[in-house]
């Protein structure tokens, strides 16, 4: 988006926030239900937004349907902040919503918007969460019809979904599913809680912050209210197992940039493609990473 484009002045009445009042007062209503039942798939009628479906269109709409002129927003892609679809979303944001602060500090946000990740700084009691989400069912994989997924989830039923984990383990003794990893929230529904690595799922367990999920392309909210139990979807003899990043002696990898050691890495292989070129690390968070080389600075002056 170019950022020096203005709205045409037959346009320039759009209401803040670019979704009628209607229609954040709809996403609102969803949004309530959602947390009033914790997993379920709430469906609201997902407005057409001025960018494809799957480009975040879900996720947007609840933001948009929240965000007031006291907010502050972060937009993350991938745990970046200067990633294209990070950077267009807050700039359609600016754009629509005049007044609004923008942040790169997750401390500094009041409301996050973010694809495939979650900051690695704890958020607070006065913090929102909005994970965008291509496809919020799990049961997807394992049954074609909405109507019968529905049944299931009502019932609680998810015999089939542990039998394709088992089958996992069966083949390749262990459970593959790398992202989107299902989750059971307060005990009863599963949810695709987006595809947040594994290494995220544990961060939905009595989180402090209300973590809303948005798919625009299927139409369905669903949230993790804070202090809310969240358990992966395991057997008891399987325990849960989250990216552990450690190489062939048992060491785990540090960022090539800031050092962490606690942190998602991304795994990177150097642009110039030579052969015999080293593999690197790096935090996924890019504030986060930021965060530490800041102290990392700060304390090689103090002992200077």
């Amino acid at each position: 988006m170019n950022p020096g484009y203005e709205l045409p002045l037959d346009e320039a009445a759009y209401s803040f926030g670019f979704l009628d009042e209607y229609a954040k007062r709809e996403v609102r209503r969803c949004i309530l239900k959602a947390i009033s039942i914790p997993g379920y798939q709430t469906p609201y009628a997902s407005r057409e937004m001025p960018m494809g479906r799957g480009f975040g269109t879900g996720g947007l709409q609840v933001t948009l349907s929240l965000i007031g002129q006291n907010d502050v927003l972060k937009v993350i892609d991938q745990g970046s902040d200067d990633s294209v679809n990070a950077v267009s979303l807050r700039q359609f944001v600016e754009l629509t919503c005049p007044g609004i602060d923008t942040t790169e500090s997750t401390v500094e946000a009041t409301l996050i918007q973010s694809r495939h990740r979650i900051p690695e700084t704890a958020l607070t009691e006065d913090q929102v969460l909005v994970l965008q989400v291509p496809y919020p069912d799990p049961l997807v994989l394992v049954e074609p019809s909405e109507a019968r997924r529905k049944v299931m989830h009502g019932e609680g039923d998810y015999s089939r979904l542990l039998t394709k984990l088992y089958e996992d383990l069966v083949h390749f003794d262990e459970i593959t599913i790398s992202h989107r990893y299902p989750t059971r929230i307060n005990g009863h529904y599963v949810i695709d809680p987006s595809p947040i690595p594994r290494y995220d799922v544990p961060q939905l367990h009595q989180s402090k912050a209300l973590m809303l999920l948005g798919a625009g392309r299927e139409k369905k909210i669903y949230a993790v209210p804070p202090y809310t139990q969240a358990e992966p979807l395991v057997f008891d003899d399987v325990p849960f197992r989250i990216e552990d990043f450690t190489n062939a002696q048992g060491q785990r990898h540090a960022c090539v940039r800031c050092g962490a050691v606690d942190s998602f890495l991304d795994e990177i292989m150097p642009a110039d493609g030579q052969d015999g070129a080293q593999k690197f690390w790096q935090c996924s968070d890019s504030d986060y990473c930021n965060q530490q080389l800041a102290q990392r600075k700060l304390l090689a002056e103090e002992n200077a």
